[in-house]
């Protein structure tokens, strides 16, 4: 199966280098230099990742990352120049699945492709061995689907926000640690660090709980990790 990955950098040494060591794994890469270039690409061509510049003219890529999220869950790979961690944190808010910080290896951009990708095929592989439905009270994740309704509200999540939800749901009551999380979700070559996990999470009961501060599904073990507590409705 031949993927297909938009990179969007205004420099072009960046652009010329991800194409390079992508094209080199047998992807096929598509290339722009701003954010308005990167939507009508994302709108008109068939991608399964996109890999984008934090700092664009035009459209920066928060912008670009959080039109597309309104629509799409497409993995986003998030490319700053800048080091502080409220642009990681940010850019994680928005919905981008993952990110690199400049001046970064080449290789490693393409192991983060790489688990991203394979992670989403797994998905694919294992829908046909999983329930249909789960279900909580008043919580409904529909597996074939990828769909999450609370209350009968159908509730928008990104891939990864989804991918949490699922691995916490499909084993109530387990404790798993923020690394632990980090490596199932994000696949074990993913050296992220536990500010992803806590992001997500935020998101997550943001976005399915009633009174996010006071948590009905996602419950912080202290010192461990998180789980999801009760057990499955039939």
């Amino acid at each position: 199966m031949e993927y297909t990955i938009l990179v969007a950098d205004d420099e072009t040494n960046i652009t010329d280098v991800c194409s390079r060591y992508l094209e080199r794994e047998g992807y096929r890469v598509i290339t722009v230099n701003d954010g308005e270039a990167a939507l009508e690409k994302w709108k008109n061509e068939s991608l399964d990742l996109i890999i984008l510049d934090l700092m664009m003219p035009g459209k920066n890529g928060w912008q670009v990352c959080e039109e597309i999220r309104n629509q799409d869950d497409i993995p986003i790979i998030m490319l700053t120049a800048r080091a502080e961690e409220m642009d990681r944190v940010m850019g994680l808010t928005m919905g981008a699945d993952d990110y690199l910080t400049k001046p970064f290896s080449p290789r490693e951009l393409v192991l983060r492709v790489k688990g991203i990708l394979r992670r989403q095929q797994r998905v694919v592989s294992q829908l046909s061995s999983e329930p249909d439905l789960i279900q909580f009270s008043g919580l409904e994740i529909d597996v074939k689907k990828r769909s999450v309704a609370v209350d009968g509200k159908v509730i928008d999540l990104t891939f990864k926000e989804f991918e949490v939800l699922l691995l916490l749901s499909s084993h109530p009551n387990q404790v798993f640690s923020r690394d632990q999380l980090l490596n199932k979700v994000w696949e074990s070559d993913y050296e992220g660090d536990m500010n992803t996990v806590t992001v997500h999470v935020r998101r997550l009961r943001e976005k399915i709980e009633p009174d996010a501060s006071n948590p009905k599904y996602i419950k912080t073990v202290w010192g461990i990790g998180y789980k999801i507590e009760g057990s499955t409705e039939s």
